[in-house]
Order: structure tokens, then C-alpha cells, then sequence
């Protein structure tokens, strides 16, 4: 006779906890990543070859990405051509987030509405200072309170838990690597390995194996880490409503909404609660796993 099994029971405080250390461990990784290219490529060259690549790769990096945090809201909101939520004409979402910000003792961010069909939302800001969320009207038409608030909290979460810093971290990594290893490979091309070098070939070779690879892989581990802030917000979001059947029934309504939104652009897509694009994309996990979780809590 066979056994009926146990629902599994999992704390949203373990998930949370779970997360954030797999997180962190891919970060780990894609620092590591960094190291060992620069090992291989100091001793295709030379130490002092390294650092002068090492500096321009993270001047580089850092500018670029140093202004679009400070301006992630701004560029964000304008990106999806966005119109600020006034309190007189959408009560309901005000009231919503109010509410969310009691539980979680957060500052009332601003809130945006996007004209778009598909149900989607998504939060950006360097800090919970200067913090903005905005939901597709599609979400405000199509959720009920409950829904609505599910997908409220897990953005809530997101600006919690300084997604937007963190990923802003991951994404400096990342480019480091991408341009060390574009440097590199052209001073490959234009005879930077040179006479003095062909004692350090085998370096070399593998500096190139690893100039090709790494820049894939580190994209691969940050899509990674996209994914666990995703599992992260969830539970949060479950922490700060005590309820998770408004983001389950929520995640359901996405499931079977057909509507997709090509007018989003690509930059911003991984922001937002759910894949707006309706495809396989690797920032976030597959709505069957993420209601499975929420069905444990």
C-alpha cells in the first residue's frame, strides 16, 4: 500500500537565509573567475601587463555603471515610458503599498503606472530613499487586493534587500572581466605577445581559452544570482503579507496570460516581476518552480 507523502513545510525566514548565502557564494565565483584570469594572463605577460589592464577595466567599469545606479530609477521609469500614480486616481494601489510599507518599515517609495496590458511591476533605486515602483495597468485591471499586494511585497522586498546595489556589484564584476578579457585578446592581435613571450606560451594559450570562457560563464552566474533575488523577494514577500496564496494566485494569473510586451526594452527586463518578454529568459526562475516554493511556505 502505498504511502501518501508529507507536504514538505519550508520557514520563508530558511528560504530567505538559503538564498542570500547561494548568493553570495556566486558572487564568490565570479570574483574567482576574475583572479584566475588575471593569475594567467600576469604570467603570459607580466604582473605589471595585468595591473595596467586590471586599472583600465575598472575605471571603465565603474563609470559606466556608477551612472546608471545613480539614475536607475530615472532611467528606469523613462524607459518604459511611465506616468507618476497620483493618490486621487489610483486609491487602491496607494492604499496597497502603505499598508506594505507599516510591515516592512520602509519609506513610501513613489509609484508609476505603465500603459501595458501583460500583469508586471518592478522596483528600481539605489536606496530605499529613492525608491520607485511601477505596475503595468494590466496588474491593477486583471489582480484582486490580495494579488495586487503579493506583487507589491516582492518588489518591496527587492528595494529591502538593496537588490539594485547588489546586482549593480555583480554587473561591475562582470564587466571587469568582459574587458580584461577584450584588452587582452587585442593585444593578442595587434603582437602584444611579442618575442620576449613565447617562453609563456602555453599561458598564453590558456589565457586565450579563458578570455573567451569567462566573460560567458561570469554572464551565466549573474543570471544565477538574478534568479536567487527572485526566490529572495518571494519569500519576503511572504514575511511582510503573512499570506502567500495573493502571490501564488498572482503568479498563476502571469502563468496564463498570453500577453506579452515587446515595447519593454532589454536593459530593463530583468527588473521586473515577471519575464515580460514570455520566453525562456534566464533572469528569472519558471513561474511552476516559484508557486511550488510559495506552496511550501
Amino acid at each position: 500500500m502505498a504511502r501518501s507523502r508529507t507536504p514538505v513545510h519550508v520557514s520563508f525566514y530558511d528560504q530567505i537565509s538559503r538564498n542570500k548565502r547561494k548568493s553570495f557564494f556566486l558572487i564568490l565565483a565570479i570574483f574567482i573567475v576574475f583572479l584566475v584570469l588575471g593569475y594567467v594572463i600576469s604570467f603570459a605577460f607580466s604582473p605589471g601587463y595585468f595591473f595596467i589592464i586590471m586599472i583600465i577595466s575598472i575605471i571603465i567599469s565603474i563609470f559606466y555603471i556608477w551612472i546608471s545606479y545613480y539614475n536607475s530609477d530615472k532611467i528606469a521609469i523613462a524607459s518604459v515610458h511611465a506616468h507618476l500614480a497620483r493618490g486621487s486616481e489610483y486609491k487602491e494601489y496607494h492604499s496597497v503599498v502603505e499598508g506594505l510599507t507599516v510591515a516592512s518599515g520602509l519609506p513610501m517609495p513613489k509609484l508609476y503606472v505603465m500603459k501595458s496590458p501583460q500583469i508586471n511591476a518592478f522596483a528600481s533605486g539605489r536606496d530605499p530613499n529613492h525608491a520607485v515602483i511601477c505596475v503595468t495597468k494590466g496588474a491593477l485591471d486583471k489582480l484582486d487586493r490580495d494579488e495586487l499586494e503579493g506583487v507589491l511585497a516582492h518588489e518591496m522586498s527587492h528595494i529591502a534587500n538593496y537588490d539594485i546595489r547588489f546586482m549593480t556589484i555583480a554587473s561591475v564584476m562582470v564587466g571587469m572581466i568582459a574587458i580584461v578579457s577584450e584588452i587582452f585578446l587585442r593585444s593578442l592581435w595587434f603582437g602584444g605577445g611579442g618575442d620576449d613571450n613565447k617562453g609563456n606560451a602555453i599561458f598564453i594559450i590558456i589565457g586565450i581559452a579563458l578570455a573567451i570562457l569567462a566573460p560567458i560563464v561570469v554572464q551565466l552566474v549573474q543570471l544565477a544570482v538574478s534568479r536567487r533575488r527572485e526566490y529572495i523577494a518571494d519569500a519576503n514577500a511572504v514575511k511582510f503579507t503573512r499570506y502567500p496564496g495573493g502571490l501564488i494566485h498572482a503568479l498563476k494569473k502571469i502563468k496564463n496570460d498570453s500577453v506579452a510586451d515587446k515595447k519593454v526594452p532589454k536593459a530593463v527586463a530583468p527588473m521586473f516581476f515577471a519575464n515580460p518578454f514570455r520566453d525562456l529568459g534566464s533572469t528569472h526562475p519558471p513561474i511552476e518552480k516559484r508557486i511550488e516554493v510559495l506552496e511550501m511556505m
